[in-house]
């Protein structure tokens, strides 16, 4: 587990954040659709440069195509690519989720794993993907996910100054309950959708506008 900063304001109203989150967004889930962990997981590395819903129009064709994990380690990726190019970066997610298929056979007996050091040793699985992938299919809170939307929200509220997600992740920990770290990306991200987004924020309209100093935000 990281270590929490030393530079963290832990007087930041978190819990008031959080509770307010939660009154708007009672029931917090990705907006991917997934049957299983390999199939998060798939769209957790597609999804990343793409809009969830362009990978929701891609996942059916890409599941019916190769139905199983076995499957898509016998695949071409060529072939791979021609189905997941419209999700931007083709190559490399092609490449990546061929290569973390085989590996899974290999290593892991054809199943997702459902730990963090595991997980990041797959091809394309970053942190954010693994807390994803964790979360998501197994309920595990083993940090947070920091995208762009939970980047953005947490620079503007003063939850963290960092630059990097693995930094912003750190001082998200150190405020957050660790029972609430996997649903936290999730209720960032619907924020970040609907109120606090990266062009003309709706400020006068947010559920924490009498907490957030909005960092950044112009006008």
């Amino acid at each position: 587990m990281f270590e929490s900063p030393l530079n963290v304001n832990k007087t930041l109203p978190a819990n008031t954040i959080l509770k307010r989150l939660l009154k708007r967004y009672p029931k917090p889930r990705t907006a991917l659709r997934f049957k299983n962990a390999w199939e998060l997981l798939v769209a957790t590395v597609l999804s990343a440069q793409c809009t969830d819903e362009r990978v929701n129009k891609v996942t059916p064709v890409f599941f019916k195509r190769w139905p199983l994990l076995k499957d898509l380690a016998k695949a071409d990726v060529g072939e791979v690519e021609e189905v997941v190019y419209s999700t931007g970066f083709f190559r490399q997610k092609a490449k990546n989720l061929v290569s973390a298929a085989k590996l899974l056979i290999r290593d892991h007996e054809g199943l997702v794993p459902d730990g963090m050091d595991a997980l990041v040793k797959l091809p394309g699985v970053a942190r954010k993907t693994a807390n994803i992938v964790l979360w998501g299919a197994y309920g595990i809170n083993e940090g947070v996910a920091v995208d762009t939307h939970v980047k953005r929200i947490s620079l503007r509220m003063g939850l963290s100054s960092a630059k990097g997600p693995d930094a912003v992740e750190k001082d998200l920990m150190a405020l957050f309950p660790s029972k609430d770290w996997g649903r936290l990306n999730n209720l960032l991200v619907l924020f970040g959708r609907e109120v606090c987004m990266a062009r003309k924020p709706r400020c006068p309209e947010c559920d924490l506008k009498d907490l957030c100093p909005k960092i950044g935000v112009k006008g």
